[in-house]
């Protein structure tokens, strides 16, 4: 499995640049390794009001139980929500937040 580099913070700003891609091929392997976390440690976007605001929420350990949402981290911006995922899947599997 692909090994995230903590000091590649070059790669955190090429992600910020453009969230949804097309990303370098080093910056596709990261995302596709931050999207293949533990279900459980997986934070997701949520569509809260159609197109308008995204909300971030934690999926849950056992299939059927309800998402556990993260009342503080709304979003009017789909990217904005991006990026913030993006951070927290970072600081999961690396242990250190980014900057």
């Amino acid at each position: 499995m692909y090994e995230i580099d903590p000091t590649r913070t070059d790669l955190i700003a090429e992600f910020d640049r453009n969230p949804g891609g097309p990303h370098s091929p080093e910056l596709a392997l990261l995302v596709n390794r931050l999207r293949l976390m533990p279900m459980e440690e997986r934070t997701i976007i949520v569509c809260t009001k159609r197109g308008v605001e995204w909300t971030l929420a934690k999926m849950p350990t056992a299939r059927g139980a309800k998402l556990e949402y993260y009342d503080d981290l709304v979003f009017d911006d789909y990217d904005a929500a991006t990026k913030k995922v993006f951070r927290m899947r970072w600081q999961a599997v690396t242990g250190i937040a980014p900057v």
